[in-house]
Order: structure tokens, then C-alpha cells, then sequence
């Protein structure tokens, strides 16, 4: 069997597969189109350049300066709620949503 044929009929397995996990009905025309669409990803991300897996994604000439981790005390409840529009019994009061 040609590869790029066997490589279409295991997408088009996989998809039927994954729709009747997520229990999704499909039919002959949406399963082709949804095929195609996934040969396209598969394509764009063969595509993509293999990186280093220890520098993916880092500039070397910029690299990114973090802060120090600082422990802080914790803000006073009453400062906290000095800011809110409603509060009850030390605690926000949000209007109900059903």
C-alpha cells in the first residue's frame, strides 16, 4: 500500500475513533473533511524546525531576568474588604447567579 494512502486511512480511523470517543455522529463528507483538514495540520507541523531540547525558545542575547522570590506578610482582611461594594460577616457578598 502506498504510504501516503496508509497514512490517510489511519488519519481517517483516528478521526472516526476520536468522534466516537467524544460521541459525535459523523458522516462519509464530514469525516473527508475533517481528514483533510488534519493532513493539512499534520503537513504544518512537520514543517515546523526540530529545536534543541535545552534552548527551545530562549534568546541567548536576551535572556530574561527574574525577581527574587519574596515572602511578604499577608494584607489585613479589613484592608481588603475596605475595597469591596458589599460584605458580610468578614467575607464578600456577590450578587447570585443561577
Amino acid at each position: 500500500m502506498n504510504p501516503k494512502k496508509k497514512q490517510v486511512l489511519l488519519m481517517e480511523l483516528d478521526i472516526r475513533h476520536i468522534a466516537r470517543l467524544a460521541r459525535l455522529r459523523l458522516d462519509d463528507s464530514e469525516a473527508e473533511t475533517l481528514s483533510a483538514q488534519m493532513e493539512q495540520i499534520m503537513e504544518m507541523v512537520s514543517s515546523i524546525p526540530a529545536l534543541d531540547g535545552d534552548a527551545a525558545g530562549l534568546d541567548p542575547d536576551n535572556p530574561m531576568a527574574l525577581r527574587d522570590d519574596e515572602v511578604l506578610p499577608p494584607t489585613p482582611r479589613e484592608e481588603i474588604l475596605a475595597n469591596a461594594p458589599q460584605q458580610e460577616a468578614g467575607c464578600f457578598v456577590v450578587p447570585r447567579f443561577v
